[in-house]
């Protein structure tokens, strides 16, 4: 039985687990070790959103959501995980209901990351055009002052 199909999964250091846009209908929580969580891993832009250790969740926006992963999930250390499969999620529910609240702190979490990302792409789209419109405005002045000489 390979990973995919079983309740208990296991990684090794430096594994993905999850790949930012993937497609995942499973959700984990972590039994033993540590993972850390990325956007735009391995780019330029790779900025690490944080690790969690044991008893956190990752994975609910597919599971809840049938959404692509936000981001990237690597394993930090040895790593245990139990993955919560849509046919197991009302069992987790009785069982971890603890780890809802945990949940939904960790979706509003990255929301709020996201939405903080989007603002400061937002204000760098911002300043760019500003820059943008003075160059054109002085290249226009220039032709202008050309176009009179001729």
């Amino acid at each position: 039985m390979n990973n995919a199909e079983k309740s208990i999964v296991t990684f090794h250091p430096d594994e993905v687990i999850l790949h930012e846009g993937d497609s995942s209908n499973d959700m984990f929580k972590i039994l033993s070790g540590n993972v850390e969580l990325y956007l735009a891993y391995g780019t330029e832009n790779e900025t690490l959103l944080g690790i969690l250790g044991k008893g956190a969740c990752f994975g609910e926006f597919g599971l809840l959501l049938h959404e692509k992963s936000p981001y990237t999930v690597i394993a930090y250390s040895e790593l245990i995980l139990y993955r919560v499969t849509e046919n197991k999620v009302a069992e987790f529910i009785r069982e971890n209901h603890v780890n809802i609240l945990q949940m939904m702190k960790s979706m509003a979490g990255t929301m709020m990351l996201m939405q903080s990302h989007i603002n400061q792409l937002s204000k760098e789209l911002d300043e760019k055009n500003k820059v943008n419109k003075r160059i054109v405005g002085k290249n226009k002045e220039m032709l202008k002052r050309y176009i009179y000489h001729i």
